[in-house]
């Protein structure tokens, strides 16, 4: 389950820049991979399993840099 997920955003990312070839900059490549993400997880209709236990997990490990709305 998890790794045909993770597998679909690696080809997509590696698709995205493989056609590209070269960017201008560091920023530049994150960015692209900032809306590819975006663009992805905007295709997932599933919802994620067992999310609120690894929020709270989360919230307990990471409190300081993570905000639950």
């Amino acid at each position: 389950y998890t790794t045909n997920a993770i597998e679909s955003v690696n080809m997509g990312l590696r698709k995205l820049s493989k056609n590209r070839g070269s960017f201008p900059s560091d920023e530049a490549l994150t960015k692209l991979f900032y809306l590819a993400l975006r663009n992805i997880s905007q295709k997932w209709t599933m919802p994620i399993r067992d999310w609120k236990a690894a929020l709270t997990r989360f919230t307990i490990q990471f409190g300081d840099r993570i905000s639950v709305n």
